[in-house]
């Protein structure tokens, strides 16, 4: 988890600045195509909360970020900017350590149904997603 958010928020540093960018902020130049693959990247932190039975606040959380990152991916230049500083998968792999975190602190494991809640919210989620990059798609071809 955090190699991966690493790797799509935070692997280049610019130099002379504390400011850092990644994968995702690369690929999501790409209209369209380009968003979709750094939401169903990002989606594998999404997976790895649900594996190890992240709470469904946590799991809401993290799909709120990518819906956010997502959402905002659509629009052109201005959602390459806001990739750049929302940083959606350094966000939601903070979630899920700071769970796992207060897990072994707690000694507790709690997964009781946040797995099938996940499941359906990420289908939605997907197919929300390429519902509006679709129609952004057919708006800018049309």
């Amino acid at each position: 988890m955090e190699k991966l958010a690493w790797l799509l928020d935070g692997v280049v540093r610019i130099p002379g600045t504390r400011w850092r960018f990644g994968l995702d902020s690369l690929i999501g130049l790409f209209p369209g195509v380009g968003d979709v693959a750094g939401m169903l990247l990002g989606a594998g932190i999404l997976y790895q909360g649900v594996r190890l039975g992240a709470p469904r606040p946590v799991i809401v959380g993290m799909l709120r970020n990518l819906v956010v990152d997502a959402a905002a991916g659509v629009i052109p230049v201005v959602g390459d900017l806001f990739d750049f500083a929302y940083r959606a998968h350094r966000r939601n792999a903070d979630l899920l350590i700071e769970h796992l975190d207060r897990v072994q602190a707690q000694a507790q494991v709690s997964r009781r149904g946040s797995t099938v809640l996940a499941m359906m919210l990420a289908a939605g989620f997907i197919a929300v997603s390429l519902a509006v990059l679709w129609a952004v798609w057919s708006w800018l071809l049309g």
